[in-house]
């Protein structure tokens, strides 16, 4: 009885004194601090290392804009949703796939250009050949190339009347600001012809079934629910993937 009562108190004081240890022992290591300020540059290095780090976060941070604005992923993902819809297959395949292989695909199609700025802007630049300033310019041309041979002539006429400019003399005299949204609606327009191309063998599906459903008397049976089987398997026959992949990859070239 007596060793009972010995080990209750010890587990009492060793309950007791365990808080003050461990206060003790986080008191007498050093705590980190994080602290952001601005402090005097011993250089004009320093300085400019500092708005370096602020453009790339700036960069950063526009990156999904540029995707979107600037390469061929506007048109790849309407055309994969009007496929979705066409088909009438709701969240299959499920949105976070379509952007994937939205993205996989804009990766292919842009290599060429993003080659380009590779070797031809950051290597010299980050090898110190060229300046920040010569390193846009090369970096921007490739860009500027492919959208160019994307964007119709007439949709640049439309943001160059809206910005009051005088009519450019040749390509290179064409703001970036203005290439970018003519760029945009041509594409638009590109990816919804093909959408409509993709709607009317579906379309032509559906009228098909819902005739027959009528001539059979049977008006409460939804015909999507019908048609559904039979889109899914002539887009199968047809390798309808393969196809729309080629088609939209042979649109840029």
């Amino acid at each position: 009885m007596n060793r009972w009562r010995f080990l209750t108190a010890m587990l009492v004081l060793f309950i007791l004194i365990l808080p003050s240890l461990s206060m003790a022992q986080v008191q007498a290591q050093p705590l980190p601090r994080l602290t952001i300020g601005i402090d005097q540059a011993k250089g004009p290095q320093d300085v400019a290392v500092t708005l370096q780090i602020v453009m790339l976060l700036t960069v950063l941070s526009l990156v999904p804009a540029i995707i979107l604005m600037m390469t061929s992923f506007t048109r790849i993902v309407i055309v994969f949703s009007f496929l979705r819809h066409g088909l009438a297959t709701q969240q299959s395949p499920p949105t976070q796939v379509i952007l994937g292989l939205a993205l996989f695909m804009t990766l292919f199609i842009m290599a060429p250009v993003g080659k380009d700025i590779n070797d031809n802007a950051l290597q010299p630049y980050m090898s110190g050949d060229i300046t920040q300033q010569i390193a846009y310019e090369r970096g921007i041309k490739p860009v500027r190339e492919f959208m160019l041979r994307q964007t119709r002539e007439k949709d640049l006429a439309l943001f160059v009347n809206m910005a009051q400019l005088e009519r450019p003399e040749s390509e290179d005299d064409l703001p970036t600001y203005i290439i970018i949204p003519a760029f945009m609606i041509s594409e638009f327009r590109i990816a919804f012809q093909i959408g409509f191309l993709l709607y009317i063998p579906l379309l032509v599906l559906d009228m098909v079934i819902a005739s027959v459903l009528m001539s059979m008397g049977m008006m409460m049976l939804p015909p999507m629910m019908i048609s559904l089987p039979f889109k899914l398997i002539l887009f199968v026959l047809v390798d309808g993937w393969h196809l729309i992949v080629g088609s939209l990859v042979e649109s840029f070239r």
